[in-house]
């Protein structure tokens, strides 16, 4: 059976095969018949959510490591504290823009750090980010702490400047 085309492909061009789930939803807000099940681009989504996870705190055990390269440790803590960090660079409610930086930005960053860490480190990285978060969720309330201080930090100069400018 054929799939029907989704109605959202003329307005957004190419980009319209990124979100299955929306084109889906168009569809049958359309009142057509949904051929493509829901539930696997659901699944789909999820399964490369947990991959990014793994990811993402690989690269964090990663900046641990003394055999990783200091260039790529500083560019993997940059990554990995943006990730996490409950602040984004363009806010969420910025329509369509919002979620711009955790869709591109992110797995963007990793790609890059992935490339500059040794592979029997990011191997080993990957093995123990697996295990741990099978168990259960790692909690690390000094760098929770540390991401929190440098976003206060900058929203501090950021007023600063703008206060400096507005007075002249």
């Amino acid at each position: 059976m054929a799939q029907p085309k989704c109605p959202l492909r003329s307005l957004w061009g190419h980009f319209a095969h990124l979100s299955p789930v929306v084109c889906n939803a168009a569809v049958k807000f359309s009142g057509k018949v949904i051929i493509v099940s829901e539930a696997r681009a659901i699944e789909r989504w999820k399964r490369r959510a947990r991959q990014l996870k793994v990811e993402t705190y690989a690269l964090y055990l990663a900046c641990k490591d003394p055999r990783v390269p200091w260039y790529a440790k500083v560019f993997a803590a940059c990554v990995v504290g943006y990730a996490f960090s409950p602040i984004d660079l363009i806010p969420d409610f910025i329509p369509a823009l919002g979620y711009l930086d955790d869709l591109v930005l992110v797995p963007l960053g990793i790609t890059l750090v992935l490339k500059m860490i040794p592979k029997t480190v990011l191997d080993e990285c990957r093995e123990n980010a697996q295990e741990t978060l099978s168990q259960d969720k790692p909690r690390n309330w000094v760098a929770a702490g540390v991401i929190i201080t440098v976003w206060l930090l900058l929203i501090t100069l950021v007023i600063v400047v703008v206060v400096r400018t507005i007075k002249g």
